[in-house]
């Protein structure tokens, strides 16, 4: 197996509303998301997968980092970490560099349940990323926490 990578991205600011499918970033939010694909820019040695939320906040925070990304409906406000697993194709993806730009509970939930096996009520940050690592160590699959990355520390 070699290594893939899987990249959690929540949705920066965005405002309050009502219907919460289209609640647009705040002008800190914006700010939050360019931050954070700027590191990724940065970081990423390939051009990952980029797997979106139809929620315009993440549709938003995505371009933010590129054009070329993939909506899923079934990665909405709704979702559970198995939709998002599944919608990846994880732990065994075809593209080595997965990023998924969602919402929380959903993207803690899946963090806690692919580093301890247990769900949890994790929190991810609004335009925070959470970047983890399965590789293979001495035959057994390994899963690494790589980065936490949250947008008020770049």
């Amino acid at each position: 197996m070699s290594q893939c990578h899987l990249i959690l991205w929540r949705h920066a600011e965005a405002e309050e509303g009502f219907p919460d499918h289209v609640r647009a970033l705040t002008e800190r939010g914006h700010r939050q998301a360019r931050q954070v694909a700027h590191w990724l820019k940065i970081h990423l040695p390939l051009e990952p997968r980029i797997l979106v939320s139809p929620a315009q906040r993440t549709q938003q925070t995505a371009s933010a980092f590129s054009r070329h990304f993939e909506t899923v409906s079934h990665l909405g406000t709704h979702a559970r970490p198995r939709d998002l697993l599944q919608a990846c194709a994880w732990p065994t993806p075809a593209d080595p560099y997965t990023l998924l730009v969602g919402h929380q509970p959903t993207l803690g939930e899946t963090a806690a349940w692919l580093l301890t096996g247990e769900p949890a009520p994790w929190s991810v940050r609004k335009g925070a990323l959470w970047w983890l690592t399965q590789r293979e160590r001495d035959g057994r699959p390994q899963l690494i926490l790589r980065a936490v990355i949250d947008p008020e520390l770049i």
